[in-house]
């Protein structure tokens, strides 16, 4: 079988290359090529040596998922849906915004946390992506967005924020981010990385010796007791650990806080009491807080904050001295927002088969 060399970051490209008789520092050319360029043909890579130009024809692929479909909001936001084999298809999202434009990439098929106002949750779970899939959304969209007029990538910064719990995948998210990072691949820097999670306490220790990239946190409840019910995870992961393990991570991170978001669904977590109890909770942890209004999916049972709740909320967090962002909606028109994602799971774990049954109670 074929190797795809999406799959391999320098160092294993360095070894694959010699493995074939050919010198380490082909590599490096290798990897620019294909990430860097966007090739996928190995005869167009004209500075490679012929012999290995040929060698790699024989042997090797550079094959990202298929691509099905791709849609363009009104407001400029761009989603890509991907074949990722057996039925399955994952989702990819960018936003574009002033200067910045930000990829939302996927980590698994479905995601097997089951949060209650998420839509990727109410598919199930199918499987892990692999180090080839999850980097593949990038080289997909780095090729079709090409370069700005001054010759610069349009993608600036990467969110782990797509399809799945990236700290669930942690082995192949940690390869990505390798790619990601390296200067030979996209060049990001760890500042222009964000991995968000909803709080696997010990992968998020490990991610803090591996790749310490700029850390989001999906929080959503000020107490054990809501997030236990909205955020399943908790129940294993309580509230204090998990502060605890956001407090470890900030003593390698790109950045002095940690950001904490927090969906707003109305009459459960929206009131200016929970808003007082959040600034209780969080008080030794460096943070910022992203209020994220709800975006509804067929199946949810939650509405929207109001939007004069959402303020009354963000304004006591503001008067305590915190940065609060209110995360614009983008992209709804085409299911493309925070908690839309969906794809298409052949859900292994029956998740979604027992809640359409608990729904018809």
């Amino acid at each position: 079988m074929a190797v795809n060399l999406l799959d391999l970051n320098l160092a294993q490209l360095e070894t694959y290359v010699e493995g074939l008789g050919e010198k380490r520092f082909r590599a490096r050319q290798l990897m620019r090529w294909i990430h860097l360029y966007g090739q996928d043909d190995f005869t167009q890579m004209s500075d490679l040596a012929r012999s290995l130009r040929e060698k790699l024809s024989l042997e090797a692929v550079v094959a990202p998922p298929r691509l099905l479909a791709s849609h363009e909001s009104d407001d400029g936001t761009r989603k890509w849906v991907l074949e990722v084999g057996a039925g399955n298809a994952i989702e990819t999202v960018f936003i574009p915004e002033g200067d910045r434009g930000t990829l939302c990439v996927s980590s698994q098929v479905g995601c097997a946390l089951a949060c209650t106002f998420c839509s990727t949750g109410h598919q199930g779970f199918n499987r892990n992506l692999t180090t080839a899939e999850i980097i593949g959304q990038l080289w997909w969209a780095n090729r079709a967005l090409g370069r700005d007029p001054k010759g610069e990538r349009v993608i600036s910064n990467v969110v782990m924020m797509g399809m799945g719990e990236p700290l669930a995948n942690l082995d192949n998210v940690d390869a990505a981010l390798d790619i990601m990072l390296d200067d030979f691949g996209y060049g990001l820097s760890r500042r222009r990385v964000t991995l968000s999670t909803s709080g696997i306490v010990p992968a998020l220790d490990r991610l803090r010796e591996r790749h310490p990239v700029a850390l989001a946190v999906s929080l959503h409840a000020p107490n054990d007791a809501l997030r236990d019910q909205i955020v399943p995870i908790n129940r294993k992961y309580p509230l204090a650990e998990l502060l605890a393990a956001c407090r470890r991570y900030l003593e390698a991170a790109p950045r002095d806080f940690v950001t904490f978001e927090y969906v707003m669904l109305q009459g459960v977590n929206d009131s200016p009491a929970h808003a007082r109890e959040l600034l209780a909770l969080v008080a030794d942890t460096p943070c910022k807080f992203n209020l994220i209004p709800f975006n509804p999916f067929p199946g949810s049972n939650y509405r929207r904050s109001r939007p004069e709740a959402i303020q009354a909320f963000r304004d006591v967090l503001m008067q305590a001295g915190y940065v609060v962002t209110v995360r614009r909606t983008r992209g709804d028109d085409i299911d493309a927002a925070c908690g839309q994602l969906a794809g298409q799971v052949l859900d292994k774990s029956r998740r979604a088969e027992r809640m359409a049954r608990e729904a018809g109670r």
